[in-house]
């Protein structure tokens, strides 16, 4: 009977990898196509939370005419690099506005992020090309957005649809419907993330 009921346990995990592995690939696809905004807060507290949304409100719309003209993700990342020193120096503008006296960070990386929902879509977790803004200590929640394709400027044009194809689309705007995948691939994610060091 162990016998048995060890091997219908097998089959079940088979199957359910199985099953995962269109899913998985679809979603490294979306991680392929998407250029990420990510900005982190000095602290948790009030005031650190605010300044971090007054930096967002200003780097979304000084961004905008930076990537108003790119047609892929490796335009933006390359537009995005160019054009670090000034995005740089236009967060610590706002912040010094504001009364502070954080430094900034600014750069494109690669990094892991969560199953993440932003208004109407979810992207799946995993590990995606990103413009990360850090506050000061960087120890506090953080925002984030789209920048290619363009979500998160303020006159957006394309949509996260305009990139991807119809069974990725599904997947990020019909979230309900994979929240255990989401869970399955944020699992399998950070086993990955985890042997690699």
């Amino acid at each position: 009977m162990k016998i048995i009921f060890k091997a219908f346990c097998c089959a079940v995990i088979i199957t359910c990898m199985l099953s995962m592995t269109g899913f998985s690939g679809a979603c490294q696809d979306i991680e392929d196509k998407v250029f990420r905004l990510h900005i982190i807060a000095n602290s948790d507290s009030e005031e650190d939370q605010s300044l971090k949304l007054k930096v967002r409100d200003e780097i979304t719309s000084y961004t905008e005419g930076l990537f108003a003209e790119c047609k892929t993700k490796e335009e933006s990342i390359a537009v995005a690099e160019k054009n670090i020193d000034d995005i740089r120096s236009e967060a610590m503008r706002v912040i010094k506005k504001y009364g502070y006296n954080y430094k900034v960070d600014a750069y494109v990386t690669n990094m892991g992020f969560d199953t993440r929902v932003y208004d109407d879509f979810t992207l799946p977790a995993g590990r995606y090309d990103a413009l990360r803004i850090v506050i000061g200590e960087g120890k506090g929640h953080n925002w984030w957005c789209v920048l290619y394709p363009a979500v998160c400027v303020p006159s957006a044009q394309d949509n996260i649809g305009s990139v991807l194809n119809d069974s990725e689309t599904e997947i990020v705007t019909d979230s309900d419907k994979y929240v255990v995948k989401f869970k399955i691939v944020e699992i399998f994610e950070s086993i990955a993330d985890f042997f690699k060091w």
